[in-house]
């Protein structure tokens, strides 16, 4: 049989450290390995014709010669150890890099951190009377008079007291500059306000039928929903103003938003409808009978006032229903399918997309009167804020997403901070302002 011994080689290499240890063979006897093999085979095929005395002698011949070795294949020199740090350093790095990944769990505080007096606060979950704009100063309708809040110094000042006749203020919003804001009132008159100098720019009328609940900037659009059903788009860079109408509800439009887009605007009504429109099918004079609306959506079982376009997903709705309803339902806007259906229990009345986090708030009415954070999309209740005594009918975020204010039947406005710190922002480069308000001079003064 030829012999199993390897043949001389260079073996420096193999024997130098790495990351895996790779046999020597050149330390194996082989001729020792096939002796072993062999002869236990041989001592089975013998063992009933050996006498007892070459039983002894062939085990002491085996002890002295063979030195009691037993083992057929074994190393006669150990593996070498690993080099110095790799490993170690190579585990620091995965740890290190798990604790950068893994974000320490966010704490919420669970009761506000400021809460302010907002007597003759209207109770009516159909309006829309809290907006807060880019410049930081929130703004609240109480009764006739409409407030401005500074977020920066605390100041509170009064922009504007209706009288009666055509109050109480029904709606505010600010235009995407923070420096405008819009009134909608009970007679169904829409005016134009310049926060910085209190001066009344204009005022839309014939819009609307009867009381505007609803308002929504698009750019230079200011969209205006009414208690006769209508949407409507008013260019107020222009004399004639209403430039499309949306015809689709039966009763009061009490929610709308536009996307982020603004190729998309959802209203809700007291209709228990859900309407998506697409601005490429608004039309100033639609044809009887033509279906404007992209999706009309009749899942609600109750008023549909609560609307939220998701900040990360583009075509992702939330729409929360009244006291007969209950429910948050999610929407995929380009197919108009119901992703999502959440009984949460009570009235939704608002809601709000946290803008640094997967997560969603909503407010409520009877019985707790809370404000509920939810995870998206497992929608698992991360905390409940309790300290309204009536239903929070509106809610409204800071510019930096951070904070939140509240307003309620009980004629409070508090404040919670249940979205976190936000991350810094990154410098952009400077462009062209293209707001609807880049020059003083676009907006005229029809009164």
């Amino acid at each position: 049989m030829p012999s199993l011994r390897s043949s001389s080689k260079d073996l420096s290499s193999r024997q130098s450290g790495g990351d895996r240890f790779i046999p020597d063979r050149s330390a194996m006897d082989f001729d020792m390995a096939y002796y072993l093999l062999t002869e236990t085979r041989k001592e089975k095929e013998n063992t009933a014709a050996a006498s007892p005395s070459k039983e002894t002698y062939r085990r002491l011949l085996a002890e002295n010669l063979l030195n009691n070795r037993t083992r057929i294949l074994a190393f006669k020199s150990k593996p070498p150890s690993p080099a110095e740090g790799v490993l170690q350093e190579a585990y620091s790095n995965a740890s290190s890099h798990q604790a950068k990944s893994a974000k320490p769990r966010r704490y919420i505080p669970q009761s506000a951190e400021r809460t302010l007096d907002a007597p003759d606060l209207v109770d009516d979950y159909y309006l829309n009377l809290l907006d807060w704009g880019s410049s930081n100063v929130l703004s609240i309708a109480l009764g006739n008079t409409v407030y401005l809040w500074a977020a920066s110094d605390g100041s509170t000042s009064e922009l504007v007291t209706v009288d009666e006749d055509v109050g109480p203020v029904t709606s505010v919003s600010w235009a995407p500059d923070g420096r405008h804001v819009a009134v909608g009132l009970n007679s169904s008159d829409i005016q134009l306000w310049d926060s910085s100098s209190n001066r009344l720019l204009r005022t839309l009328r014939g819009v609307h039928g009867s009381r505007v609940g609803s308002l929504a900037w698009n750019n230079n659009i200011l969209t205006t929903g009414g208690m006769d059903g209508k949407i409507v788009n008013n260019d107020v860079r222009v004399r004639s103003h209403m430039v499309q109408t949306y015809r689709g509800h039966q009763q009061e439009v009490c929610g709308l938003k536009w996307s982020g887009s603004g190729q998309q605007l959802a209203s809700g009504g007291n209709d228990n409808l859900l309407h998506i429109w697409d601005i490429s099918m608004a039309s100033s004079n639609p044809s009887p009978g033509q279906n404007q609306w992209l999706h009309r959506l009749e899942d609600h079982m109750a008023a549909v006032k609560a609307l939220a376009w998701c900040p990360f997903q583009s075509n992702l709705l939330a729409s929360g229903g009244g006291g007969g309803d209950r429910c948050i339902k999610f929407w995929n806007t380009h197919t108009g399918a119901c992703l999502n259906s959440v009984d949460t229990g009570s009235q939704v009345c608002s809601l709000l997309w946290n803008k640094n986090e997967r997560e969603l708030l909503s407010s409520h009415g009877f019985t707790q009167n809370q404000l509920t954070l939810w995870k998206y999309p497992s929608m698992v209740k991360i905390a409940e804020l309790t300290g309204h005594t009536s239903r929070v009918l509106f809610m409204a975020q800071s510019p930096d997403g951070c904070t939140v204010a509240s307003a309620a039947g009980d004629e409070t406005l508090r404040f919670w901070n249940v979205f976190g710190t936000p991350e810094a922002p990154k410098p952009a480069a400077k462009t062209a302002s293209t707001g609807p308000f880049t020059s003083f001079n676009h907006i005229r003064s029809y009164y």
